[in-house]
């Protein structure tokens, strides 16, 4: 079977998000092992690794139509190539980033990005010591250039790091001008049209979890 043969997507059939969360994990896991001179790998290999079922690994790699060979696994580079396929690691996003406070910043100066797929292009903000600034390279505009710079470059998602305050508003703003997916990393659940994807990416959500887990586990 060749390389082109394996990477196929089932367009049919909407991936379950729990999966969708999942597969990187695989990914870099299997991209350990290459590092470690593995050719094949086995869901029950990985299983050992991240402490995911061998079984819901199995089903979760069947979603990307790759088939392994019995009683050795799947081909690695093949694995990790249909993999960052299906993912959209092959493909650069271009996006825009809203609010260049400290997160923003973070990101901005987060080049590893770049090897998922996502491009930040140009931020924006209201403060005057950043507009017509850069960082990372990456230019500083002023938001009400937003719709200008929307035609100048063309991107499809936006990055939300502004204050809660105006998290609706920025976002009202960025899905008017035509932006169709918002990465969200505040802690406010903005509202938006059916049509456009949302991915709510919340630190101070994922801290509570970890606290109160903290709290649980030194009182037992």
């Amino acid at each position: 079977m060749t390389m082109n043969n394996q990477i196929q997507h089932k367009d049919s059939t909407k991936v379950p998000e729990p999966t969708l969360r999942r597969l990187p994990w695989y990914l870099s896991n299997v991209k350990l092992l290459k590092q470690k001179g593995e050719r094949y790998v086995s869901s029950t290999q990985i299983s050992k690794e991240i402490n995911i079922d061998a079984s819901q690994i199995a089903k979760d790699l069947s979603y990307v139509n790759i088939s392994g060979r019995t009683r050795v696994g799947y081909e690695v580079d093949a694995l990790i190539a249909v993999l960052e396929d299906f993912l959209g690691f092959t493909n650069m996003h271009k996006a825009f980033l809203f609010g260049v406070g400290s997160l923003g910043g973070a990101l901005l100066r987060d080049s590893g990005l770049s090897h998922f797929g996502l491009e930040i292009v140009a931020a924006f903000d209201v403060n005057p010591t950043l507009v017509g600034t850069t960082l990372n390279g990456i230019p500083i505009f002023h938001s009400d250039d937003f719709q200008e710079k929307m035609k100048e470059y063309g991107v499809h998602i936006g990055v939300l790091t502004v204050p809660i305050e105006i998290a609706q508003c920025i976002t009202d703003t960025m899905v008017a001008g035509g932006i169709k997916a918002v990465w969200n990393f505040t802690p406010f659940r903005i509202r938006v049209p059916e049509d456009i994807v949302v991915q709510n990416t919340s630190l101070y959500a994922h801290l509570a979890v970890m606290f109160n887990r903290l709290n649980f586990n030194e009182t037992e």
